[in-house]
């Protein structure tokens, strides 16, 4: 498990369907057209300038880094915005004053900015369980979960139970 993927909120970017489908296909689409001499004749396609370099940038960089670790996610996500004004650590070596480093173990949690995303009809409610394993049992089981989940393919949008099992 990639540690900085982590999201405040508890979900973990490798589980996410553009990391796990949208990502490398985009590597792959980007390969064929460029072996196929694309890159030279892309700029006479109707919108090829400005999908060439989004299509490159996507197989080369991918489409985000977690919120906790870079600027992936929604910036307008009242769970992002709360963790960051509380200052809740982006690592462990910067811890801030309670020493929170995810939601999870904020005294606070879980609180009314979580409504939408516990809800299973709108949102993830994995991180109910997954948040319950990371306070109770600590980052070790947490993190042999999301590896589990990411040896399975197993992405958020495809309603898969909270344990991540088929």
């Amino acid at each position: 498990m990639d540690k900085k993927l982590a999201c405040y909120c508890g979900l973990y970017c490798g589980n996410c369907a553009v990391k796990v489908k949208v990502e490398p296909a985009a590597k792959d689409l980007y390969d064929k057209m460029k072996s196929a001499g694309f890159e030279d004749v892309i700029s006479f396609i109707p919108g090829g300038e400005g999908f060439w370099p989004f299509l490159k940038g996507m197989a080369e960089d991918g489409l985000c880094v977690s919120c906790r670790d870079g600027n992936g996610g929604n910036p307008g996500c009242a769970v992002r915005i709360c963790a960051r004004d509380k200052n809740i650590a982006r690592d462990k070596t910067i811890a801030n004053e309670k020493g929170v480093e995810m939601c999870a173990f904020c005294e606070d949690y879980p609180c009314d900015k979580f409504s939408s995303f516990l809800d299973a009809s709108v949102g993830y409610p994995v991180l109910e369980h997954d948040n319950a394993l990371l306070r109770d049992k600590g980052w070790e089981a947490w993190s042999a979960l999301q590896d589990a989940r990411c040896e399975k393919g197993y992405t958020y949008s495809e309603g898969k139970d909270a344990s991540g099992k088929d």
